[in-house]
């Protein structure tokens, strides 16, 4: 066996594990390209260590850091619960509202998996309330914020712009949050409409909110939201380093006593950032030993310029259904891209990369995911709770054929 060949069963058993147990696989991976890029191919340690993503990692800490700050203060809390007010109680209107509310907070910067943390338990005990579905609830919730997750400003949407670079489609991060966006829009109000939306707009009664008084943002929120506002800002139109951007904006608040930077940096998703630079350094080892070519090539061995979209939605969401989409997946397919293009003689390199983006995040609206879960969590245990376990995960397996679909339409 070559070194490419250990190298990509080093990616197998990773991928494996990411999907059979709670260990980080990003330690893993690092120990891996330890042990087979120093003692198997004889690199020095430096060129092994070069593959660790140091800019995504100073980008991801500093986003994630100036968010922490504006969750541990309240003032997402806030602008969530006020939002909310703004549905004057309608039924049908209060899935819509959480499905616009998760596409808009995570899309800012949050990202997907803090604002379902943010919103699904809120959401959830609005749905028992209002004698809602849970189920819809939960589509309606889990799509929204996974919507926003491949926005420019978000963790995961950090990662893809960083890995899209990588294989040479720079320039593409609007477009690709926006066909994410699309994706889980059709699906989530496909369910709605499916599973009792169109019920809920015709109910006549309406369910008033006047136990809940409007929440005002104090002093140190009100500097916290002004904060992030220039931050997008600065990034939009003067193109700041997000990065280095939040970092100094996190470093006002804490100067200001405006949040509680100690806190915030406990409540980081370190879990996640270590498993995506880890599994990179993995992924870097593997294309200097030649691993990603034989990669590349089983891929595209069993697929053409005509069927690789929908097979490869398909593959991708089966086993981001089972492991991290951000952490794991991505960060071994995108990079695979460019050969396969140059294997099936052409193609559309942009679609494929689009199709491995939306179908991985498609099917994570499950009770395997950390999104599906958080809203299970959010209903009291019981039947009640056992039931959406089974509906959503009936919902996450269809997706892979679902999304499937979605991509043959929009990039085949």
């Amino acid at each position: 066996m070559g070194l490419g060949e250990v190298t990509l069963a080093a990616l197998a058993l990773a991928v494996i594990l990411s999907c059979t147990s709670r260990l980080n696989v990003g330690l893993l991976a690092i120990a891996l390209a330890w042990v087979i890029g120093v003692y198997f191919a004889g690199l020095p340690l430096r060129e092994v260590t070069a593959g660790f993503p140091i800019d995504l990692f100073l980008t991801l800490a500093g986003v994630t850091l100036l968010f922490s700050q504006a969750h541990v203060n309240g003032t997402l809390d806030i602008v969530a619960h006020n939002a909310m007010r703004l549905c004057r109680g309608r039924v049908g209107l209060v899935p819509i509202m959480y499905f616009g509310l998760g596409a808009v907070i995570a899309s800012a910067g949050p990202g997907n998996i803090a604002t379902t943390g943010l919103l699904a338990p809120v959401a959830m005990a609005t749905a028992v309330r209002m004698r809602i579905s849970p189920f819809l609830m939960a589509i309606m919730v889990g799509n929204g914020c996974n919507s926003g997750s491949l926005s420019p400003l978000a963790p995961t949407g950090l990662i893809v712009t960083g890995l899209m670079n990588r294989i040479g489609l720079p320039g593409y991060e609007i477009d690709t949050w926006l066909y994410n966006l699309l994706a889980h829009a059709i699906v989530a109000f496909a369910g709605y409409f499916i599973f009792g939306g169109l019920k809920l707009l015709t109910r006549s009664e309406r369910v008033e909110m006047e136990n809940e008084p409007r929440q005002t943002l104090d002093r140190h929120q009100m500097t916290t939201l002004g904060m992030i506002l220039v931050l997008i800002f600065g990034v939009v139109f003067f193109k700041f380093n997000i990065g280095m951007a939040a970092f100094t904006g996190a470093v006002l608040l804490a100067l200001l006593r405006a949040a509680d930077d100690g806190e915030a940096i406990k409540r980081m998703p370190w879990s996640t950032i270590i498993m995506v630079c880890g599994v990179t350094v993995l992924i870097s080892l593997l294309e200097k030993t030649g691993g990603m070519k034989i990669f590349t090539d089983l891929l595209s061995s069993i697929a053409t310029q005509h069927t690789v979209v929908p097979e490869l939605a398909v593959i991708i969401g089966v086993v981001s259904a089972y492991s991290s989409t951000s952490g794991v997946v991505l960060p071994a397919f995108l990079p695979t891209v460019p050969g396969l293009v140059e294997n099936l003689g052409g193609g559309n390199a942009f679609g494929i990369a689009s199709t491995m983006n939306v179908a991985g995040h498609l099917v994570d609206v499950s009770p395997l995911s950390t999104i599906g879960a958080l809203c299970i969590a959010g209903i009291p245990s019981g039947d009640a709770s056992r039931r959406l376990f089974n509906q959503l995960l009936a919902w996450g397996m269809s997706m892979t054929v679902v999304g499937a679909i979605i991509c043959w339409v929009l990039f085949a």
